[in-house]
Formats: C-alpha cells, structure tokens, sequence
C-alpha cells in the first residue's frame, strides 16, 4: 500500500483522496475557483474539508495557457496569509498545499504551515526547488510539462505521449529521490503541453504509470479537455468532470484534485463500494 509522511503524519492510500483548489488568482480559467481575499478563500477551505477533502492546494499564480507570470513576491503576497489563516482551522489528518514552481513560495509557504508543494514544473523552472522541498522533508507533486505556461500549447507534439511522460517521470522521479525527497507523488499533466488527443491517451493508460510506485495525482477538473469535447463553458462542465474522474479511478488515480469536493467525494465512494464489492465476491468464491 502506498503512503507517505508528512510533518509526522501518515498518510496512506487504502483508498483514494481529494485535493480540493483553491486560487488566490483574478485570472484563473474557471471563475468559480478565484478567491482574492483572505476570509473567502479560507471559508471556501473549510468548506471542502466538510464535504470531506483531504488536501486543500492553494494557488496565486495563474497557469492557464498563456497566463501571465507574476514573480515569488506577489505569489507570495496573495498565499502566506491564506495559508498563516487556514492553518489555524485546520483538523487533524488534512493538510495543505502550495501550488508554485518558485522555491522562495514553497519555504514561505512550509513555514507558514502547508504540508505538501505541488510544482507544475517538477523543478524544471526553479533550480533550488528540489533542495527546499527535501529540506523541509515535504511531499512533493512532481508534474509533467511540455514547454512552460506562457508555450505549452502552442502545437505541443509527441511521437507517443503516454511512453514520453512515463520516461521523464523515471528520471524526474529519481533526480527527486537523489536530491532527498521521499515522498514524490506524480501527476501526468492533463493540458500541460498536450492536445485533447494526448489528454485521453493518457488516461486511457493511466495505469501504467503504477509501475513507478509513487501515489498518482489527476488534475482534470473543468478543463478544455472536457468543455471543448462537450462545446460547453468550465463552468458548465462539471458532469464531464465528474465522468472523467471516475474513469482515473478506474485506472489507478489515488488523488483527485478537483474544484468540486463533494461530487469527487461521491465518486470516490462509488468506486470504493464496487471495488469492495468485487474483492468480496472473488474471496468468497474461493
């Protein structure tokens, strides 16, 4: 069974968990996520937590395709106090996180009480990132990009994109575990440098990427993969959401990052119930 530790805690796997977004962000592709003041993104925290997240990730930096980078200081400025405020509601057994690729937010962020860094550039962007995430002995999300924000789609392109991520993740995984992180959780990057095409041919495969041991994150919520597919707005897209996430479970996902906790929960639930279900069947059969 997958785990992983985090400021003494033990977090395992038995059965998968919800990350749920939170963006301290005015440009954030999906309205509904965009929280700027301190009091509402942390009342939208807590509110996940009861509908049963496990995760919250909090954000101040847009990377949505041709976003604009804002820099470490006003990343900084918008997360520390929602994090410093989140963290003391905060019940026991959930934790948070800091999405950045800056290492400067990352420290910040620890010290101020986030659990986990998620990094959309696998610390491709930011050099000292690796060396501060094992310094504070953090989990690290360690994420799949073609390209940056501001280029990863324009054409992005793979000979066989399901082997090429799988690829870098052997290596990318290894330089984690080499700079000291233990705890490295992978995510394939839905809509990180990748068409509508490489976005189902990863899930499809999804599984595959069990080989490398390490807890598998899916960021797919109210993304163009589903609301171009559907011609429908992100903010009508939660159904296709929903759909989606149901199929990563049934490849192997262990975290659903959602913008939506309480429909990830159900599909959770569901999932589990029929899992267990067959487990039971083929036991009793014996």
């Amino acid at each position: 069974m997958l785990s992983i530790q985090q400021q003494g805690q033990l977090l395992t796997f038995e059965r998968p968990i919800v990350m749920g977004i939170v963006n301290t962000t005015p440009d954030s592709f999906y309205e509904g996520s965009r929280l700027q003041q301190v009091d509402a993104a942390v009342a939208k925290a807590l509110n996940m937590i009861a509908e049963g997240a496990t995760v919250i990730d909090i954000g101040g930096q847009s990377t949505r395709p041709g976003s604009e980078q804002i820099g470490a200081t006003e990343e900084a400025a918008r997360v520390i106090p929602v994090i410093a405020a989140l963290k003391q509601h905060l019940p026991q057994g959930v934790f948070i996180s800091i999405d950045t690729y800056h290492s400067r937010v990352a420290a910040e962020a620890i010290t101020a009480g986030a659990h986990w860094v998620n990094d959309v550039s696998a610390g491709m962007l930011d050099d000292a990132m690796l060396p501060t995430v094992a310094a504070a002995k953090a989990p690290y999300v360690c994420m799949h990009m073609q390209g940056t924000p501001a280029t990863m789609q324009h054409e992005p392109s793979y000979d066989n994109v399901v082997t090429e991520v799988y690829d870098f993740f052997t290596k990318r995984v290894d330089e984690c575990h080499r700079a000291g992180i233990n705890d490295v959780i992978i995510d394939v990057g839905f809509g990180f440098g990748k068409t509508i095409k490489h976005n189902f041919q990863l899930l499809q495969a999804l599984h595959f990427f069990q080989q490398l041991a390490c807890p598998i994150l899916v960021g797919i919520s109210r993304k163009s993969t589903i609301y171009k597919t559907l011609n429908c707005t992100p903010a009508e897209a939660l159904n296709g959401t929903t759909v989606l996430n149901t199929v990563a479970l049934q490849q192997g996902a262990h975290i659903l990052r959602v913008h939506d906790v309480k429909p990830a929960v159900e599909a959770i639930q569901l999932i589990t119930a029929m899992q267990d279900a067959v487990r039971n069947n083929e036991v009793s059969s014996v």
